[in-house]
């Protein structure tokens, strides 16, 4: 691994990592590491006690649309390693930091087993397991104001595949969403390109009052991935209606 010299005078900019080919490893693994080692976010995440960029991503929908509220109780779906849940406590006040304002819950769910964060409560599991939802409700022991899905399926290299395998992991959150959102509660999702599938968004407009799908700066140029943002619960009883939609 080598680094290049940084330029000089006006426009210096930081040392690029360059990582060598190592003996049994493939081009395309050595690309991913180097692309890794010089990502501003991953570099970011690192220098702020971060578990990975993905923590800016849900930090910047925050920040725009302002779902993340003291008191408030949420369940991060596909949670490992962390990031999300690691912005969650202190914006929920999940450790009651801030006495002046009420102290929320942070419920956090994934395949893998998570490193513990203080003021989350996490736990191993495959979410699309049989019984997998009523283990997570049971959790919970009521409603909740937001659920969040980060939930990625393995990629296998065919496009297609890999979009129906999103799909159904979205899909998923999104029918246990309708289970156990409070009124005017919030969706927030990972999906693809385009921006979750027309019956979905149909669906959404349906039964949230806003709707938008997000490209965060924090998500790379060349991925493919972006997030929907459902507002305003309309409740589990909606037979009709027309939502807001937005684009962004």
């Amino acid at each position: 691994m080598t680094t290049e010299k940084p330029t000089s005078g006006r426009g210096q900019r930081e040392l690029r990592v360059r990582v060598k080919t190592a003996k049994g490893r493939k081009l395309s693994s050595t690309l991913w590491l180097e692309r890794q080692l010089n990502d501003p976010y991953v570099i970011r995440a690192k220098k702020e006690g971060f578990r990975g960029r993905a923590a800016y991503k849900i930090m910047e929908l925050d920040d725009r649309y302002g779902f993340l509220k003291p008191g408030a109780r949420v369940v991060d779906l596909g949670c490992a390693p962390g990031g999300w849940c690691q912005i969650a406590v202190p914006r929920f006040n999940a450790l009651g930091q801030n006495p002046k304002k009420p102290v929320g819950r942070v419920l956090g769910v994934d395949l893998q087993e998570v490193e513990p964060i203080a003021g989350a409560e996490l736990h191993q599991l495959d979410f699309l397991a049989d019984g997998a939802e009523d283990q997570v409700k049971g959790w919970l022991g009521g409603r909740a104001d937001v659920v969040m899905s980060d939930m990625a399926a393995a990629s296998s290299g065919h496009k297609a595949t890999d979009h129906l395998r999103i799909v159904a992991l979205v899909e998923a959150a999104l029918a246990f969403a309708f289970d156990v959102l409070e009124d005017d509660g919030t969706f927030v999702a990972k999906v693809l390109a385009g921006g979750a599938e027309n019956q979905m968004q149909t669906m959404l407009k349906k039964n949230f009052r806003k709707v938008a799908n997000v490209k965060p700066l924090a998500s790379r140029a060349d991925s493919s991935e972006k997030f929907v943002v459902a507002m305003g619960f309309r409740g589990r009883e909606v037979e009709g209606g027309q939502g807001q939609s937005t684009e962004d």
